[in-house]
């Protein structure tokens, strides 16, 4: 009697189908974008806004 297992080779290739899949989305992905560009954009209009009204008002 045979000792070799029989191995289905569509399983494998499935898995690794499912495995490329998965890394080519990984690598599609865009990059998240941080928050932190648009929270200093308001930061900085504000403090625009705030000395353009405090010179106005003087």
């Amino acid at each position: 009697m045979s000792d070799q297992q029989h191995i289905d080779p569509a399983g494998n290739t499935q898995a690794f189908r499912a495995f490329a899949n998965a890394r080519e989305q990984e690598n599609t992905a865009p990059p998240k974008k941080s928050p932190l560009v648009p929270v200093i954009a308001v930061v900085v209009a504000l403090v625009i806004v705030g000395v353009a009204a405090f010179l106005l008002l003087q």
